[in-house]
């Protein structure tokens, strides 16, 4: 591909595999390359790393494509996927063989086997021992005809790499600790650690950020770029995201999908607030929008240690911007909920529904004690099923509404038609009604959601009932006659 960027400027980029579902801790190195990139006025690409065709799949990069769009990481470039590049892999390695940086390697898997196994017995790190690496004076075995080769990069044997972490700090490998990587499989498709460093290199990429499951691998990707020419990238490397039993955040272990966050009715705002916070820190700031992290990132207060996974954290934060969010626009999200929860909706209509009181009050109502939009559906519910009918003389009735309040319900349904229905009228009337028959507010409030729902848990009942309308009420505490 032809570079056409600007020298200096900022690239970075997210390069996922497509060989599972994305989790949180897989967002939160698509965030910070991205919240990076827009702090500096970068790029931010997207990179698929598709050559493990065997487990790749469509679904598994639609899901993260999807994830990223709902959090609102928008991307510069891509997705760019690699298998679509092979041809310019192909061409790097024919002139690494050409220039030799490459060799082919006709070990077959039952030798390496053998080596590795005699390796571990003598208590050594088991590595390639370069029988196949060209070297002046060497003879090479014969070409065995029943072998197809792998093509193996000639790794420096002396030195080490060094590079200073935009996190860890300087990083030393030893070149005798890395052996001849393959860079090409049997059938000639090439590995991860050498198509990230061509991409790198083709997408002028600044840096790298990532999580610290790659620092093995950066050695061998700096020692392969360094053999082309390549200019290194600044390199930051994320420590792990943990669970809350204190391991690796994966989906063997019990983590949640972008998308299980989504059913389950969490706020992109606040997933990206709590993401943002794992591994990252602007002062004491515990909240804050999007803007505001982007104003803020950089790469010198990522955190050192591992960060835990906190349910209790983010169903705190989910709270916050369900609570703090402005309830229309909160309508729009609660209705695909709602809708699953049975309430319908009228044809073309935003938030109006068929029977019932208006969606946005009913969702403001709910709001501040709500967790999720999942709470606030299922809430919602109650106000748009069709009314209880009563048996009067039931022992349920009569447990929830005994005879003795049949005189505070009637002259409550008298003083609330009397008003125009707000809920400060309506709390007018009912500490009138507890006044004239000295009574408690349980007394009277307990019956009255009673009959108009058939339960006795709803909210505050004042803005219940001016929220469903004078009419209602009185239709549904009218059946005491």
């Amino acid at each position: 591909m032809t570079n056409t960027t600007t020298p200096n400027r900022v690239r970075t980029r997210f390069a996922p595999s497509p060989t599972g579902f994305i989790h949180l801790g897989n967002l939160r190195s698509a965030l910070y390359p991205w919240a990076f990139a827009r702090s500096m006025q970068g790029d931010f690409v997207l990179r698929i790393e598709d050559t493990d065709q065997e487990r790749s799949s469509l679904e598994a990069v639609e899901v993260i494509i999807e994830g990223m769009s709902w959090l609102g990481l928008d991307v510069d470039e891509g997705p760019i996927y690699q298998m679509q590049r092979i041809d310019r892999y192909r061409q790097v390695i024919n002139e690494m063989l050409e220039s030799g940086l490459a060799y082919y390697c006709y070990m077959s898997e039952e030798e390496l086997d053998a080596m590795r196994e005699k390796q571990m017995a003598q208590k050594q790190k088991p590595r390639y021992d370069g029988t196949w690496r060209p070297e002046p004076g060497k003879t090479l075995p014969p070409v065995p005809t029943d072998i197809r080769p792998v093509i193996r990069f000639k790794n420096p044997i002396e030195g080490s790499v060094i590079w200073k972490d935009a996190v860890k700090g300087v990083i030393e490998i030893s070149n005798q600790e890395l052996d001849d990587l393959v860079i090409a499989r049997p059938d000639g498709t090439p590995t991860y650690n050498f198509c990230v460093v061509i991409d790198d290199m083709d997408m002028n990429i600044t840096h790298v950020i990532r999580g610290d499951d790659h620092v093995n691998n950066t050695p061998r990707q700096i020692n392969i770029m360094q053999a082309l020419g390549g200019t290194l990238p600044v390199y930051a490397h994320l420590p792990t995201v943990l669970n809350e039993l204190g391991e690796k955040m994966s989906k063997r272990n019990g983590a949640m999908s972008v998308r299980d966050f989504q059913k389950a009715g969490y706020m992109p705002e606040a997933i990206l607030n709590y993401l943002a916070r794992l591994g990252w820190s602007h002062g004491d700031a515990e909240i804050f929008t999007k803007e505001q992290f982007i104003e803020w990132f950089d790469l010198d207060s990522l955190g050192k240690s591992p960060a835990q996974f906190s349910p209790e954290k983010l169903i705190w934060l989910n709270h916050h911007y369900i609570a703090h969010t402005e309830s229309a626009e909160l309508a729009k999200r609660v209705k695909p909920f709602a809708i699953l929860e049975g309430i319908e909706f009228a044809e073309g209509a935003e938030c109006t529904t068929k029977v019932g009181p208006d969606f946005v009050k009913v969702v403001d109502l709910l709001k501040g004690r709500a967790n999720t939009l999942v709470e606030i559906a299922q809430g919602a519910k109650m106000f748009y099923a069709t009314p209880p009918t009563h048996q009067l003389d039931g022992e349920e009735f009569v447990k929830n509404v005994p005879p003795a309040v049949k005189p505070y319900i009637g002259d409550l349904v008298a003083l609330i038609k009397a008003t125009d229905g707000t809920k400060e009228q309506i709390a007018a009337a009912m500490k009138e009604v507890l006044a004239k028959h000295g009574i408690k507010m349980p007394v009277l409030a307990m019956p009255v959601r009673y009959l108009m729902f058939a339960t006795t848990q709803t909210p505050a009942i004042d803005a219940v009932l001016s929220i469903m309308g004078s009419t209602e009420v009185e239709k549904r505490l009218g059946v005491l006659g």
